[in-house]
């Protein structure tokens, strides 16, 4: 597909690499992309992880949307900027990778993902093994050229109710076609779960915006994701019913609130969110 390696693919070159157990990368955000959402920074950690599991495991097997204990998010990254990636692999099998990292700009830390858990499943349902094998040949060695990237759309969201500083419901729209669906996966299109906890991300700040707490001209942002999961495969096209729940303020520059998703009327993902302002 002509987005295959290109469309959500991003790891530039992996340089230095301990197979089953720990990998360094890098990632070349492009400048003349619109913006890039934080989530990204643990997409690019989750795929430097899973390159190295797939390879570990004879490219049988890749990882596949699951929980994470937690994620940190620090400054923004911008159009331009370099990732510097690292993961440490803690378990490595058939079934499951369990692993943890972080990105970094310019020495300084960006996103750090604790304890994330993969299930592993058959490689050539979602991709060809011998593409994916010359893919990861290519990262190892001279690397992939930068600036294939072109971006992500920004969310179709509806809210559907409002409840002032207490909860937030709204629609979430996946489309029936989008670019990044040939790299997430060729041969099953999958939403991305990153792409999900961005819009969960966008409807939070976008809600909390105008709460009285906080400082005039307060700059807010996803801080911390404690205890996220999910649950199932979101195929193109669907409705996803995003519900945000609020705790009672505890900090004068902080909200805590807890997260879900509904597709088709079952519950397919659940966590936490703390968003904060910005220094």
């Amino acid at each position: 597909m002509s987005g295959h390696f290109r469309a959500f693919s991003l790891v530039d070159r992996i340089t230095d690499l301990e197979s089953g157990k720990r990998a360094k990368g890098r990632f070349q955000v492009p400048g003349n992309i619109a913006r890039f959402p934080a989530t990204l920074s643990a997409e690019a950690v989750g795929q430097l992880a899973a390159w190295n599991a797939i390879a570990h495991l004879g490219f049988q097997v890749r990882p596949v949307a699951g929980l994470a204990a937690e994620v940190r998010f620090g400054p923004l990254v911008h159009p331009g900027q370099s990732l510097d990636l690292e993961t440490i692999i803690e378990s490595c099998e058939m079934d499951a990778v369990s692993y943890s990292g972080w990105a970094e700009v310019d020495g300084v830390r960006v996103m750090e993902l604790e304890h994330s858990v993969g299930p592993m499943l058959p490689l050539e349902d979602f991709d060809s093994p011998h593409a994916m094998r010359e893919r990861f040949e290519l990262l190892c060695g001279t690397g992939a050229s930068a600036g294939r990237f072109r971006g992500v759309p920004e969310p179709d969201m509806e809210i559907i109710e409002q409840v002032p500083e207490e909860r937030v419901r709204a629609n979430l729209r996946v489309p029936e076609e989008a670019e990044f669906f040939s790299d997430h996966f060729p041969r099953r299109p999958v939403f991305p779960g990153t792409l999900l906890l961005s819009a969960q991300i966008d409807l939070a700040l976008k809600f909390a915006a105008g709460w009285k707490r906080w400082p005039p001209g307060a700059n807010l942002a996803a801080t911390r994701v404690p205890d996220t999961k999910l649950r199932a495969f979101i195929p193109p096209g669907q409705i996803l019913e995003l519900r945000i729940d609020f705790a009672p303020p505890e900090e004068a520059d902080k909200a805590r609130a807890t997260t879900g998703v509904r597709m088709s009327g079952k519950s397919i993902a659940s966590g936490k969110l703390e968003i904060g302002v910005r220094g």
